[in-house]
């Protein structure tokens, strides 16, 4: 590259560069200008200072070390944070957007997996097909073991989604085919775009009266933090199943772990107050067989991995070429963003 190329820092690890850049997304990037890449496995503060040197964009992910705010005095010719992940509000300090540091991220590109989870979730709730599972594996009686757990249709139930994001509307569009009755609650989606989703907008307390399934994708706000306690718990059907595979800052832990225990309702639960989850967690409890828990693995498929940083690299390009970055996130988004 010639001393005129534009310098690109990569502020990823080794694991998350090798999964979010494939070969081609690498080639992609290396054609676009100089670009320095970690010389370790880990990134730290002062690796991101040195790569971000004459820099004006940069890649990063999850495992990047957060931008203070002062970054932007210390590299002026940085235009563009291309985070190959979903949430930038831990990353890039609302300060640094005042200044005129441009934000892309790859939250859509998550959506399609965490939608697919969702809706994985609430299948095997409804069919209760790993009920069937163990209680056949245990050595029961086969029509016994058939008889013995409710086998409830998707499509005849209703389903409520609190938040109307990218993941939220991922998961409208594959519920409402199946037949879903659903109700959404998210104070910033209009009419027009819940007729256009097929969906129907709802208060919180009335979607909880009503709905067999719940499934949570709101940002963490500070309205939104334990939007979701004892009260709003003991509003749910009996046999209601809770989903939550976005923050688990929006829930009473102690107050859902009650909940649970009571048998009242099911719940699949990917993310925790404490992740990794203790080995002595109460949710670990194998009496607890009806709740399904998970590593906070809702959006991570491969496709999705790749998707996300292809997206970015072709951000940077957009950058370079002066045409219009499809992914931003505005200073006007960042107050009700995850």
């Amino acid at each position: 590259m010639s001393e005129q190329a534009p310098v690109i820092a990569v502020l990823l690890t080794e694991k998350t560069r090798r999964m979010m850049l494939d070969d081609a997304a690498v080639a992609q990037l290396n054609a676009l200008g100089d670009v320095r890449w970690p010389a370790g496995a880990t990134i730290d503060a002062g690796d991101v200072e040195h790569l971000l040197q004459g820099a004006v964009a940069c890649l990063t992910g999850w495992g990047t070390p957060p931008f203070n705010d002062a970054a932007r005095q210390r590299h002026p010719h940085l235009a563009l944070v291309a985070h190959s992940a979903g949430s930038i509000r831990t990353l890039v300090p609302a300060r640094l957007f005042d200044e005129g540091l441009r934000v892309s991220h790859a939250a859509s590109k998550i959506a399609a997996s965490v939608a697919e989870f969702v809706v994985a979730e609430a299948m095997l709730a409804m069919r209760g097909i790993h009920r069937l599972h163990h209680r056949l594996r245990k050595g029961g009686e086969w029509l016994d073991v058939r008889a013995a757990v409710p086998q409830r249709l998707l499509g005849a139930r209703t389903v409520g989604i609190v938040g109307a994001g990218y993941v939220g509307r991922a998961v409208m569009r594959l519920l409402v085919p199946f037949g879903c009755r659903v109700l959404v609650v998210d104070p910033f989606l209009d009419d027009g775009d819940a007729a256009a989703l097929g969906v129907f907008k709802a208060g919180l307390d009335d979607m909880l009266a009503q709905a067999d399934v719940v499934s949570l994708h709101a940002p963490v706000l500070p309205e939104t933090r334990h939007m979701i306690g004892a009260r709003e718990l003991a509003l749910l059907r009996p046999g209601a199943l809770f989903i939550n595979t976005a923050r688990a800052e929006l829930v009473d832990e102690a107050a859902l772990l009650a909940e649970i225990r009571s048998g009242r309702i099911e719940a699949a639960l990917d993310v925790f107050d404490d992740e990794p989850l203790p080995f002595d967690s109460p949710f670990r409890d194998p009496a607890l067989a009806h709740v399904t828990i998970s590593p906070h693995a809702a959006g991570h498929t491969e496709e999705a991995h790749f998707s996300q940083g292809r997206a970015m690299v072709d951000e940077i390009g957009r950058l370079l070429r002066r045409e219009p970055l499809h992914h931003e996130v505005t200073r006007a988004m960042l107050d009700r963003m995850a």
